[in-house]
């Protein structure tokens, strides 16, 4: 978890590097290797960083509880749709409430499917757990679309990538309790983990670039 933080406060010291202006950096406003790294800046990329980590987390713990067949199965995935409006919450001071809301559309439908897959792999029916992937990939497609649009920064090509990616981690970690990989199902969620951390950083950095008003 540390090296994931350290990831996270370099990226903020990179984006307020690259917002600072040139003639400041010559004058020497940069000294013993230290950067001004904007509060506001700071703030964002942990608050994004928290929303996609409890995305993750949750998705996992929902995963389990489900696949188990747990009491908590039902709350867990309560908790999970929150996350899923919470993220829309947080881009709605600077994309406004319809953009927020879209998102969060989006992004309960990405867990809907899950849901919907993870059921249909417990049981068996691989038929249901295809059509469930086909839809969750297009809704993949829908969420990259939408973030690029709203924003250049973020690529279009780029945002599809990093989606299908968490798609993957995440089907290795059903299919690896499944089989009863512990191992490889620790490792999926690992590495899934780090790469959601590195999407937040990614929408962070877009923002910061596309608003350097705001955060200066």
């Amino acid at each position: 978890m540390k090296r994931f933080l350290q990831s996270g406060f370099v990226v903020a010291i990179a984006i307020a590097m690259l917002m600072a202006p040139s003639s400041s950096r010559a004058m020497g406003h940069k000294e013993k290797g230290t950067a001004c790294v904007p509060q506001s800046v700071v703030n964002l990329n942990n608050t994004m960083r928290q929303l996609w980590e409890d995305h993750i987390t949750y998705t996992r713990n929902f995963i389990i509880s489900s696949l188990g067949g747990l009491e908590d199965t039902g709350k867990v995935a309560e908790r999970l749709l929150r996350n899923q409006d919470d993220i829309g919450n947080a881009i709605q001071p600077i994309y406004g409430d319809a953009a927020g809301q879209k998102l969060a559309a989006l992004l309960r439908e990405h867990i809907l499917i899950a849901a919907d897959i993870v059921k249909a792999a417990k049981s068996g029916d691989s038929d249901g757990v295809a059509k469930g992937q086909k839809r969750w990939y297009a809704n993949a497609d829908d969420i990259a679309a939408f973030l690029s649009g709203a924003n250049p920064n973020w690529s279009k090509a780029a945002l599809t990538d990093m989606l299908y990616k968490h798609l993957e981690f995440t089907t290795t970690e059903v299919v690896s309790r499944l089989k009863k990989d512990w191992a490889a199902d620790i490792d999926a969620y690992d590495k899934g983990h780090e790469h959601m951390l590195m999407f937040a950083d990614a929408l962070t950095s877009g923002i910061v670039k596309q608003f350097p008003k705001k955060f200066n």
